[in-house]
């Protein structure tokens, strides 16, 4: 069971949110999908999740942890998470972030397309 003292993912994302725009909050889970993809595939694989995890401090994970992560982001059903797989499975695991999804869409494509 954690402490209070700790931060959680559902916790981070939200904080990060806040202090990023769109775009910017897209990077970081973009630069977070390329530390844990394998690169020769291009995604997220079991292995690169387990390997890539443990390199960043979180090696506390089971088999079983990876497996339901992959399988719950999993849409395509080719066991690996694409890089937009990752994105949304980063925001479904962050419920309080989901409500300002909306939000921070419309802020990402207005300053992608400045004439709207």
């Amino acid at each position: 069971m954690a402490s209070q003292d700790e931060l959680n993912f559902q916790d981070f994302l939200p904080l990060m949110a806040e202090k990023l725009t769109g775009d910017g909050l897209i990077e970081e889970l973009c630069n977070g999908f390329r530390l844990l993809m394998d690169s020769d595939k291009g995604v997220i694989t079991f292995e690169s999740l387990k390997k890539n995890s443990a390199l960043m401090g979180m090696q506390q994970l089971s088999d079983d942890d990876i497996c339901t992560m992959i399988q719950e982001g999993d849409f395509d059903g080719d066991g690996a998470l694409s890089q937009m797989e990752f994105c949304v499975l980063m925001f479904r695991l962050s419920p309080e972030l989901m409500g300002q999804s909306q939000f921070l869409l419309e802020e990402a494509l207005e300053q992608s397309t400045p004439w709207l």
